[in-house]
C-alpha cells in the first residue's frame, strides 16, 4: 500500500454515477460533452456512449461468486474513477465497475474528471499516456492507496497495444476495439474483479460467513 494524493478536497467535488450520466444528458441536450472540446466529433462519441453506457447496464450480470465475494467484503474502501464522457474504453467499462462495487455496501464510488485533475491523472498514467478509465482504490478511512485497475481489462489493452503497434487506421482500430467490448459483455472484466478483490479486501473467513443463500 502508498499513500495515495487523492485527498478529502478531491472526493468532496467528485461525482456519484448517477450525477455523470445526468451531466452527460444535460451536456448532451446542449450540444456538448465533458472537458474542453465541443466539436461535432467529441459530442456524437458521447452520444454513442451514452447509448454504449445504457447497454453495459442492462447487460452486466454479477455471478453468484462475485456477489458472495463482494458480500463478504470487510473494509470500507472508495473506489475513484477518472472518466470523461467521450471516452469509449470509459463507457465499456465504468458501469460494470459501479454495479461490481455496489455489490457491497462498503465500497462507495466517485467520479472525477480527468481533464480537471490533470494533476491526479498524471499520478497514474499508462505507459507515459493519460488513458482512461483508470480506478483508483483507497482505504476510506485514511485514503491510503489499495490498489489500482485500468483503462482496459487486460485482452482489450493487449489489442489496443497489437493495433498500435501495426498502425491500423482510426476506423478499424475502433471497430476492432469495439467489437471486443460488444461481445465481451463485460465477463473479462468481472472476472479480473473476483482477483482483484481477494487481494484489497479483508474477507469474511468462511465459518463467519452467513448461511448460504437460498
Amino acid at each position: 500500500m502508498s499513500n495515495s494524493i487523492i485527498t478529502r478536497d478531491h472526493l468532496a467535488k467528485a461525482m456519484t454515477y448517477t450525477q455523470y450520466r445526468e451531466l452527460i444528458d444535460t451536456l448532451l441536450a446542449n450540444n456538448k460533452t465533458t472537458g474542453s472540446n465541443h466539436s461535432e466529433a467529441m459530442v456524437e462519441y458521447t452520444r454513442m456512449n451514452a447509448q454504449r453506457m445504457r447497454r453495459v447496464e442492462k447487460t452486466t450480470v454479477l455471478d453468484n461468486e462475485l456477489v458472495d465475494l463482494m458480500l463478504s467484503v470487510q473494509n470500507k474502501m472508495t473506489w475513484v474513477i477518472l472518466t470523461e464522457a467521450w471516452c469509449g474504453d470509459a463507457a465499456q467499462s465504468v458501469p460494470a465497475l459501479v454495479k461490481i462495487a455496489e455489490a457491497s455496501p462498503l465500497i462507495d464510488v466517485k467520479l472525477l474528471l480527468r481533464d480537471e485533475n490533470p494533476a491526479l491523472m498524471d499520478a497514474y498514467l499508462t505507459n507515459g499516456g493519460r488513458s482512461i478509465p483508470k480506478l483508483i482504490v483507497l482505504d476510506a478511512d485514511t485514503l491510503e492507496e489499495i490498489g489500482t485497475w485500468g483503462p482496459r481489462p487486460e485482452p482489450a489493452q493487449q489489442l489496443f497495444l497489437d493495433m498500435k503497434a501495426k498502425d491500423v487506421p482510426y476506423k478499424e482500430f475502433v471497430e476492432q476495439l469495439h467489437g471486443w467490448y460488444g461481445k465481451d459483455r463485460s465477463k473479462t472484466l468481472l472476472q479480473e474483479f473476483k482477483q482483484l478483490i481477494r487481494s484489497w479486501a479483508r474477507l469474511q473467513s468462511p465459518e463467519e460467513q452467513p448461511m448460504e443463500r437460498l
